[in-house]
């Protein structure tokens, strides 16, 4: 990086580790909105960053568009084991985590969770419905130890999260840049292909 990045302590973490079964086991990354893959826009929001990496332990879909890649340190744990990664592999104070397969992501959004970052909190996400948002957050990477030993349960990452400081946000605080929350939407599914405009890779 150049040094000019908004937040130079935080890392852009993309975690590419679902398998896209629902989807014909595509890498989700590759999904494509507006002639742009998903990965592509969210490596976009990378210069705001001091670091940008991506977890995956099938890194071969992925390589050509050169972020540093990292695999999970424990297998099998799913979206948790993707953060704990992210938090292991960071060379800044904070990670800022996202999924791959969340293709609205944008700047002014990541910025109101980065903003809400204090010396008594551990992590940021925003609440919706009563659901923690844990794939637009940010996490302390000093957190590694102890998340990888709360890995042992097998947890969900609400599970882990209640283990910290964590600072939950209301839907409203996303509302005010995001209208619609269009940032939290993630494609899982053939209908959200078809409602959120996506399109499927190429062959």
């Amino acid at each position: 990086m150049d040094g000019s990045a908004t937040f130079p302590d935080v890392t852009l973490a993309i975690l590419a580790g679902g398998q896209g079964t629902r989807l014909g086991g595509v890498a989700k990354g590759l999904l494509t909105v507006d002639g742009r893959t998903v990965l592509e826009r969210l490596l976009g929001l990378g210069s705001s960053f001091g670091d940008v990496l991506l977890v995956t332990n099938a890194p071969a879909p992925y390589a050509r568009f050169g972020p540093r890649i990292v695999a999970d340190a424990v297998e099998g744990r799913g979206a948790p084991g993707g953060v704990h990664a992210a938090l292991g592999a960071a060379r800044t104070p904070w990670v800022f985590a996202v999924a791959c397969d969340m293709p609205f992501v944008t700047g002014a959004a990541a910025r109101v969770v980065l903003e809400a970052r204090a010396r008594d909190v551990d992590a940021v996400c925003f609440e919706r419905e009563g659901r923690w948002e844990p794939l637009l957050a940010v996490y302390r990477a000093a957190l590694v130890a102890r998340w990888g030993e709360a890995l042992a349960e097998n947890p969900s990452l609400r599970q882990v999260l209640s283990r910290f400081r964590t600072r939950t946000l209301p839907e409203s605080a996303l509302r005010a840049v995001d209208s619609h929350a269009r940032a939290l939407v993630n494609v899982n599914t053939p209908e959200d292909l078809v409602r959120f405009g996506v399109t499927l890779p190429s062959p």
